[in-house]
């Protein structure tokens, strides 16, 4: 990273989402940062890691009590992190939907009411732009799609959006930026594409080898904490960038490095295919995600260089180099393998039960 500009930190900072791995080690780093005096952590799950000097607060983002947080700490920065394709502790895709959209409108309406809020840093994602047939080969930040995400977390990512921008405009006082992440990899698997690429096997569309983007989970902490600080960015309005590593890979080039073996789909049988990622545990394996998998997606990230002054320490392929090193080369990881197994025969059991349900009688029927 390169920084030409001189950071103002604020001095209460409440970062929401830190149960997940990325927004722990957020709240441990920007705890270290000179200047700030408190980090406020907030989820409504307890973190199973430490969260470093942060003070944790177990609060749910979909209740209005989070407008009490805000005020009991006069929190003057919020680092919105809770925005996730899936759901911590096996939750539903509706749990993980709710928190992305409601938490998201609950947090707003409370950053609204607050008078010490002064700074908002909001987590999305280039999902935004949606995958199809027509897209641009890049997207620049004020391309509209083509055709705009149906469904799944690339979705949520728009409503969430939406909403942000409607509080720039009700708070014209609070400085607003939206980081747009390509697909973040690192060492957990807690987003959709990362969990796809630890499969033993590859599923990919027949005919089809996308152009893919990542950014590593460092180079995310990285610009979160320059978007959450930088002096020139003290400008009432919101921000929008993209943040992605420099290059692109093939989807059959990261096959290759992971040595999986690919399955090529037919686009007619491709809701079979999502629905068996889904008994393996991809919990947003959506009709996006497969889109993505079939039409790929590119950002331009001259806005991220010039404007934010971010340049990201590793590009695509060395992101992707990296994921590749932490989760190991192969065709059958052990754990993965553990972990199907166990899913599989937690399917059959349910539905050997369901089979020998008796029917109901007669009289249960009337």
């Amino acid at each position: 990273m390169r920084e030409g500009r001189r950071l103002t930190l604020g001095r209460i900072v409440l970062v929401t989402g830190v149960a997940r791995q990325l927004g722990g080690r957020f709240a441990r780093r920007i705890h270290q940062e000179p200047g700030v005096d408190r980090v406020v952590a907030v989820d409504a799950v307890v973190p199973e890691h430490e969260l470093g000097g942060a003070d944790f607060v177990q609060a749910d983002i979909r209740q209005p009590a989070i407008a009490r947080v805000l005020a009991e700490y006069s929190v003057d920065t919020v680092v919105h992190m809770d925005v996730s394709g899936t759901a911590l502790g096996g939750g539903s895709r509706a749990a993980v939907k709710e928190t992305n959209v409601i938490g998201t409108m609950q947090l707003l309406g409370a950053c609204q009411k607050s008078p010490t809020v002064r700074r908002l840093v909001v987590k999305s994602s280039t999902n935004v732009y949606g995958s199809a047939p027509r897209d641009p080969a890049v997207f620049h930040e004020s391309t509209s799609p083509k055709s705009l995400p149906q469904g799944g977390f690339a979705k949520d990512t728009v409503e969430v959006e939406g909403y942000v921008r409607g509080f720039a405009r009700r708070r014209p006082d609070v400085a607003v930026c939206i980081l747009r992440f390509a697909n973040i990899l690192g060492t957990a698997d807690d987003n959709p594409l990362s969990e796809y690429f630890s499969l033993p096997v590859l599923p990919t569309v027949f005919g089809y080898d996308p152009r893919l983007q990542f950014v590593h989970e460092d180079d995310v902490l990285d610009v979160l904490r320059l978007a959450a600080h930088r002096a020139d960015l003290e400008a009432p309005g919101s921000r929008t960038f993209n943040v992605a590593g420099d290059g692109v890979v093939l989807l059959s080039q990261c096959a290759r490095r992971l040595g999986r073996p690919t399955v090529p789909v037919l686009l007619p049988a491709v809701s079979w295919a999502r629905s068996a990622l889904r008994t393996l545990g991809v919990t947003d394996f959506s009709p996006e995600q497969v889109r993505l998998l079939t039409h790929g997606r590119v950002v331009e990230t001259r806005r991220m260089r010039e404007i934010l002054r971010f340049t990201p320490r590793y590009s695509t392929a060395e992101t992707f180099a990296e994921f590749v090193r932490a989760h190991g080369v192969g065709l059958l990881p052990p754990q993965a393998v553990a972990d199907a197994v166990d899913r599989a025969g937690a399917l059959v059991a349910k539905a050997v039960r369901t089979v020998r349900q008796p029917a109901p009688t007669g009289a249960d029927q009337g």
